[in-house]
């Protein structure tokens, strides 16, 4: 075996063994509270160490499989010299930040030796912390070897690492460079650099400027992952894909058209409730376009309903269900906003529902319209079918009921999801099978969790730098000098999430959006969980926004059609969730309604 299968072997062997330690160690906590209130000593500083562990070896297993979040859309271009030349660009510019993020983190990991802070286990804490500037260094090198397929383009991306070291000797004429440097930066991640590349990047060029070390930069990283919601992301992504992978597609088909498929429009209605279950579990990464793409669009086209409604109802649908537990997104949005995930998820329920029952009105009228097939409403075939997919079903119920009573902890309640899953798909289904199915599937999560989590960390570094320079006060106060009304202010919010929620992808929008735009909201009066509900049912709606939304760019691809038939496939959904969406945005009650009812909210 050559050096390249060692290591990947090592990697794949390291982010399975912390997952499953991640997994174990809140459920022990979990469990043993009850039980005379044991627990593992120093449980939380280790989750802290693991995410560490999982966000840095997840990248670095992403930057392998070329599968960090990006902006860029030169792999739609065709094969030739200006695509590999924009694939040169990006990649110089990711190896040459993630070294200098590299050789910064080790001044981190040097300052926590001098510390001498030591885990439970007698393990010095900076021995666990050199995971950093390791993945950082390995995924220069990967940068370095995709840069180009002859070694003249490797060299060149080798030498701009090297020019990127360089800068120092030119530190006192750096502020000339600010805006040629970040346009530059930018113009990389539009040519293929990953995003977290693009934050990271102008965060050590602008704190580089200013004489302040660079090592801030991988200080907010190391410091978000004390965050105690963060581990949570990891485990529900897990979760979902488990999911995914397994058949529970198929019997929650079975389950949704035995309780609809009696209405007019019901198969419709049983494809809408499918994805919706579908992207809550996966997160609206796409997944459920891919993985139902292929077995809801034939249900529909047998049953008579036309191509391009069945198109653009997949399409759009892949898209709800981001507003229900425990769908990642809402996580997210709580660690960069501080905002309790709890009540997110209580104030997403009748926004979300809204927005999926307009769906299925809509398509139901569709249905009914051109009298699409219906079947008999049989109790015994609903019962067996509810039966079978219980497990599944029971999945969100789980999250909710030891969340939303205060039994665990969020992070213990992902656990559990993420171990009740496994034990599901790999034990009772034997969908999965757990030696040789299911490692593959957590190195398929982990791949996202690191994708995410390295994006999240170096733009943490990024918003570091714009509030000590003051930044979102400036902002504020020339849309403050602006626009006076609340009311326009929102009109003015939705337009730029809409837009913006089509070009970045949302995990990427949460990131970058909210530190800016959550100042703003408050200062115009709007309350934080219902600012965070407008927030994520803007960035859901951006998935099926021309030009480029990512649910057109996956359907695109996954039916074989042209992005501009989908346009006009979707273009009534995307009229019908914007006016749901106006209605989440003036009217609060929707969201905060149910949290003052339930006594949860001031």
């Amino acid at each position: 075996m050559n050096f390249k299968g060692v290591l990947d072997r090592i990697e794949a062997g390291a982010l399975v063994g912390a997952l499953t330690l991640f997994t174990a160690l809140p459920l022990i906590d979990a469990v043993g509270r009850p039980l005379g209130g044991f627990h593992i000593p120093g449980s939380a500083s280790y989750l802290q160490h693991l995410t560490l562990w999982l966000t840095f070896l997840g990248g670095l297993l992403a930057a392998g499989r070329r599968a960090h979040l990006k902006l860029s859309m030169t792999e739609m271009w065709a094969e030739g010299g200006l695509r590999s030349a924009a694939t040169l660009i990006g990649s110089t510019v990711a190896a040459a930040v993630c070294a200098v993020l590299a050789r910064a983190s080790m001044s981190v990991v040097e300052a926590d030796r001098e510390m001498g802070s030591v885990l439970p286990i007698g393990l010095p804490e900076w021995v666990s912390e050199c995971v950093m500037p390791a993945a950082l260094g390995l995924m220069a090198v990967r940068f370095i070897l995709q840069s180009s397929n002859h070694l003249a383009g490797k060299l060149t991306a080798l030498a701009g690492v090297a020019a990127a070291f360089g800068l120092h000797f030119f530190a006192e004429s750096a502020g000339a460079w600010t805006a040629p440097m970040i346009g530059f930066i930018l113009l990389a991640a539009i040519l293929g650099a990953p995003m977290f590349v693009a934050m990271g990047g102008i965060a050590l060029f602008l704190f580089f400027k200013d004489g302040t070390p660079v090592a801030a930069v991988p200080a907010e990283i190391y410091r978000l992952i004390a965050s105690p919601t963060l581990p949570a992301i990891p485990l529900l992504t897990a979760c979902g894909y488990i999911l995914a992978e397994s058949k529970a597609s198929e019997r929650l088909v079975r389950f949704f058209r035995a309780i609809f498929g009696w209405m007019p429009g019901g198969v419709s209605v049983l494809v809408l409730s499918v994805c919706v279950l579908f992207t809550t579990f996966t997160g609206g990464s796409g997944v459920t376009i891919i993985a139902l793409g292929g077995l809801v669009l034939p249900i529909l086209l047998k049953d008579g309903y036309p191509e391009g409604f069945s198109i653009g109802l997949v399409t759009a649908a892949g898209s709800l269900g981001l507003l229900f537990p425990p769908s990642l997104p809402v996580i997210l949005y709580s660690v960069v906003a501080n905002v309790p995930a709890d009540q997110l998820y209580l104030a997403g329920l009748v926004p979300g529902l809204l927005l999926v029952v307009i769906v299925a009105v809509y398509s139901s009228i569709v249905g009914f319209r051109m009298r699409a097939a219906r079947q008999t409403f049989s109790g015994r075939e609903a019962l067996a079918a509810f039966w079978e997919a219980k497990w599944e079903l029971s999945v969100p119920v789980l999250v909710i009921v030891l969340f939303g009573t205060g039994m665990t902890s969020m992070v213990e309640a992902a656990a559990a999801a993420c171990a009740y899953s496994v034990l599901i798909e790999c034990f009772i289904f034997r969908d999965i099978h757990v030696t040789r199915g299911l490692p593959t599937v957590l190195l398929k999560s982990a791949t996202l969790v690191g994708a995410v989590l390295m994006l999240l960390s170096t733009a943490m570094g990024l918003t570091s730098y714009l509030v000590d320079a003051q930044i979102p006060d400036l902002l504020l106060a020339e849309v403050q000098s602006r626009i006076d009304s609340p009311v326009v202010f929102l009109l003015a919010l939705n337009a730029l999430l809409l837009v913006l929620g089509s070009v970045l992808e949302i995990y990427s929008g949460i990131v970058i959006l909210a530190p800016l735009l959550v100042p703003m909201g408050l200062a115009y009066g709007i309350d934080p969980v219902h600012l965070g509900i407008i927030f994520l049912a803007n960035l859901e709606l951006g998935f099926i926004f021309p030009p480029v939304g990512l649910n057109l760019l996956l359907a695109s691809s996954r039916f074989g059609k042209p992005l501009t038939s989908l346009y006009r496939h979707v273009w009534v959904f995307l009229l019908i969730r914007g006016a749901g969406v106006l209605l989440i945005t003036y009217l609060p009650q929707l969201s905060t309604g149910i949290l003052r009812w339930m006594g949860r909210y001031p």
